[in-house]
């Protein structure tokens, strides 16, 4: 689903990702753990097009996505799910409203199908009772359901999180990954999922990647990584214990 070959990606003089590579399997939930300001944010960006690398490759299901034309990169685009890290919902919709106006900013569909998409999107996330509130009447783990399922009124075959348990407590973390997870055993979606975090790690990925000053350093099964003797990995998976 997703191919990534030689990535470079820079600011002015800050070099952000250094020749990064790495593949992501149809139906696979894969994961890049590192620290803050380690370039997942910027990685997760130039696979959908805001951001444009300085060199390499990135192909999303053998579509070569590096210098598209913008139209058909919006093509693309219709295929890929965003969760943002705090949810970027519009203050002034209801939860409805935000989910309508990316359904007919890209299809036209009668009213009752439109309507029947989103409160099947928002019961998956177990929040179709908030139809009519707006985002500063939900909590930040509510606004995190709603943002997922916005990201699925389309039906993507590609769906990239975010940070999707940044500023989450652990009860309301633990629920987002089974949401994840069971996303992936219900729809077979592809995901990829940018995180610190190594609890939310453990639980949903297939593999994981370690982005570490702009480079994979190790990939593999969380626990294949344990043992991995890469100094920093050692050093990142040291510093919490993991049940």
């Amino acid at each position: 689903m997703i191919t990534i070959s030689n990535l470079h990606k820079s600011f002015g003089a800050q070099q952000v990702l250094r020749g990064v590579s790495l593949e992501v399997a149809k139906g696979e939930t894969f994961v890049i753990l590192g620290r803050s300001g380690s370039g997942k944010s910027v990685l997760l960006k130039c696979l959908v097009g805001l951001l444009i690398p300085e060199e390499g490759s990135i192909k999303i299901a053998d579509v070569e996505i590096v210098g598209l034309p913008h139209a058909k990169l919006d093509e693309i685009r219709k295929r890929i799910g965003y969760v943002f890290q705090h949810a970027a919902l519009y203050d002034s919709m209801t939860v409805e409203e935000n989910l309508a106006f990316h359904l007919e900013r890209h299809l036209r569909l009668p009213k009752d199908e439109r309507d029947r998409i989103i409160r099947e999107k928002l019961s998956f996330v177990g929040m179709e009772a908030a139809l009519h509130k707006y985002p500063a009447e939900l909590s930040g783990g509510m606004q995190k359901r709603v943002g997922l399922a916005r990201a699925l009124v389309l039906t993507p075959d590609l769906v990239l999180y975010d940070e999707p348990t940044t500023g989450l407590d652990p009860i309301t973390t633990s629920e987002i990954d089974e949401l994840i997870t069971r996303l992936k055993k219900q729809t077979g979606v592809t995901s990829m999922s940018i995180t610190h975090d190594l609890q939310s790690a453990a639980r949903t990925a297939d593999t994981i990647a370690v982005l570490h000053e702009g480079e994979i350093v190790a990939r593999g099964a969380f626990e294949q990584l344990q043992s991995n003797p890469h100094p920093f990995v050692q050093q990142y998976f040291s510093s919490a214990k993991v049940s």
